[in-house]
């Protein structure tokens, strides 16, 4: 039986308005509402998606309810993002596939998707503790001691918490982009001043890293990679805005404690902790910020290690180059990414779930956090050479980043899928 096209559509939209606002990439939102459509039988459906909304339009021949006269559907959806729930994205991603495998009903699929919307965030201590686990291991990845990691614990866990009481809920994104980075700046440079933590830079590096803004980094290079460049663009910006409010943020802490203790205090540039430098120490570092963001995007529980491992096997790649191949900082960059961009989609298969679930974590710890912030540093104490040198640093390791995505997507699916016919859940 042909089902209506309104109804059809209305469950196609819905579908991708959940993706969309939980972090998808484009791609896949007009793949999964085309997908929809298609399999209920409108082949005339329109989807143009962008990164904050979706035009639906379709047309009929005769439909009963329209007394025998040609059907139409437009549709215009202004969806903001507010917050990153990769379960959703999972969870639309597999409806999708039940529905093209003939084991969901239309009304069936509406009834999921309203179940799919409606289901919570993760509790509260729940994301606190992904925050103070993730500013703890990335400290250390970059180079800061146990006892800065215990000090990036904490305040992690404070600014988790600031983000949950006050400003996820009463602030605009930029004021409370700029608030967080300010929040949790004054923080690390307290703990410091009172002898809680060895490094400040690395401190600092580790407690802002949950504010680093990777969704939209990894999913703006996925749309232009798909030649979708409205989308990337506008995403990539997003993300450069966010970029902006942390370094502001950073710079505005340290002019507020200059002012009170009578000057910027003086950092001597990138330091590496002897109790973390070594390769397992790494590894498991690596492994503990990863599984962090997995739970601050809210991916299923079940996915956790899989991304922490993803993050881990990614980030030990790039330290064996760089120790002991000699290959520079792009350039182990470059491969790392690759790396992770692989196991990703090779992931996504037994795991039922988007490769990109896998990617937007296991790509965190190449992210250049500590070029970012030693250009606001040097930039705020008026080292504008030194300040030139961090910005363009971080700025080729994101290339080399956006390089090793668009390489690993361009390898076929068939490599990671195998047979279609014996795995119809397959993910890209």
């Amino acid at each position: 039986m042909k089902e209506e096209l309104n109804e059809v559509l209305e469950v196609a939209a819905q579908a991708g308005h959940i993706l969309l606002e939980n972090g998808a990439e484009i791609s896949r939102v007009e793949d999964i509402m085309g997908r929809i459509a298609t399999h209920f039988g409108v082949h005339t459906g329109n989807f143009f998606v962008l990164s904050n909304g979706i035009f639906t339009t379709g047309s009929g021949e005769k439909i009963s309810k329209a007394g025998g006269q040609a059907s139409t559907y437009a549709n215009v959806e202004f969806i903001p993002i507010r917050s990153i729930n990769l379960s959703k994205v999972v969870a639309v991603n597999r409806l999708s596939y039940d529905i093209a495998g003939n084991r969901c009903t239309l009304v069936e699929a509406r009834e999921r998707l309203a179940a799919i919307k409606a289901s919570p965030s993760k509790p509260a201590l729940e994301s606190i503790a992904g925050s103070a686990l993730g500013a703890a291991g990335f400290c250390a990845v970059f180079g800061g001691s146990l006892l800065d990691c215990a000090a990036a614990l904490v305040a992690g866990a404070l600014l988790e918490l600031f983000i949950l009481l006050v400003s996820g809920r009463y602030l605009s994104k930029i004021v409370g982009g700029i608030c967080n980075a300010v929040l949790v700046t004054l923080l690390c440079i307290a703990m410091w001043r009172l002898g809680f933590g060895e490094s400040l830079s690395n401190i600092i590096i580790g407690a802002v890293m949950p504010l680093i803004p990777g969704v939209p980094f990894v999913n703006g290079v996925r749309d232009l990679a798909n030649s979708d460049y409205i989308a990337g663009l506008t995403r990539l910006t997003d993300a450069m805005l966010s970029f902006f409010c942390i370094a502001l943020g950073v710079i505005v802490a340290f002019t507020m404690d200059g002012a009170a203790f009578g000057g910027m205090i003086a950092l001597g540039g990138m330091t590496q902790s002897a109790q973390t430098a070594g390769l397992v120490c790494q590894f498991a570092a690596a492994f503990v910020g990863t599984f962090a963001f997995a739970i601050l995007f809210g991916m299923e529980r079940g996915h956790y290690a899989v991304a922490g491992a993803i993050g881990a096997l990614g980030w030990l790649l790039y330290l064996v180059l760089l120790r002991y191949a000699g290959a520079g900082a792009s350039l182990a960059t470059l491969a790392s990414a690759v790396l992770v961009c692989v196991l990703s989609r090779a992931m996504a298969v037994p795991m039922r779930s988007p490769a990109q679930v896998f990617l937007l974590c296991g790509l965190f710890p190449l992210i250049p956090g500590a070029g970012i912030f030693w250009f606001t540093y040097y930039l705020s104490t008026a080292q504008f050479h030194l300040s030139l040198l961090g910005g363009f640093t971080a700025v080729k390791i994101a290339i080399s980043i956006v390089l090793g995505i668009i390489l690993a997507m361009e390898l076929p699916q068939r490599i990671f899928s195998g047979r279609r016919s014996e795995r119809k859940t397959t993910c890209r």
